[in-house]
């Protein structure tokens, strides 16, 4: 029984070793290229194809100097005022989420840093875990080893979702206003950045209350959102 204990933790050590690696070519890999595509891509493909069987994608990687300083200065200010300083974690945001799961009594907040959301979009799912938490915390030192903020930050503008099937700034500024990333608003910006928490939701109802005084805060909070 010991002989195949250890036979069987052996296998789930050789297992996660392979799982790493693969994780670190990939992020040597698009330290210089655009991802094709995200597990949180294909997964949302995935149910967005249940329902309607030719559902497309809506994704372009467009360069870190064709998205407009507005929407940069929105996503910092929304979502990780830390971001250029902190090493891929916000213990302060990290300690207020963990006092809300405690409360609730389940995971409600994640505390995450723009590092840790795009661990997740990258390579895990949207499922609840400690599990799954554990494992993007260590993806996120991976990402923050091998990338620059820049990089970083870059990659997360390109990848997330900011509605069913709209994945990343350019397809979020298209789908929503009708230009380019690089020709964002201050408050076309803002809108987004309050978005991005539930897009989906958003997407369809704009005028959702809570939406505009969102709107109102990260305007207020941008002139002071340092970028990389």
């Amino acid at each position: 029984m010991m002989r195949g204990l250890a036979r069987a933790a052996a296998g789930v050590a050789s297992a996660l070793v392979l799982l790493h690696l693969f994780f670190t070519a990939m992020i040597f890999w698009w330290a210089h290229h655009p991802p094709a595509a995200t597990a949180f891509m294909n997964e949302r493909m995935q149910v967005l194809r249940e329902r309607e069987p030719k559902a497309k994608l809506r994704y372009t990687f467009v360069p870190y100097a064709r998205i407009a300083p507005t929407l940069k200065r929105a996503m910092i200010a929304a979502e990780d005022a830390k971001f250029v300083d902190h090493e891929g974690f916000d213990w302060d945001g990290i300690e207020v989420a963990l006092e809300k799961n405690q409360k609730r009594g389940r995971i409600v907040a994640g505390g995450s840093t723009i590092t840790q959301q795009l661990a997740k979009n990258l390579f895990l799912t949207s499922s609840r875990s400690w599990l799954r938490k554990g494992e993007e915390a260590v993806i996120t030192l991976m990402l923050e080893a091998m990338l620059d903020k820049r990089r970083i930050f870059e990659l997360y503008l390109n990848v997330i979702e900011w509605g069913g099937g709209v994945f990343g700034a350019e397809a979020a500024a298209q789908h929503y206003f009708g230009v380019s990333a690089a020709r964002l608003g201050q408050e076309q910006a803002a809108r987004l950045a309050a978005m991005a928490p539930n897009p989906r939701f958003y997407e369809h109802h704009p005028g959702a209350p809570g939406l505009a005084r969102k709107i109102r805060i990260i305007l207020g909070r941008m002139p002071a959102a340092d970028l990389p």
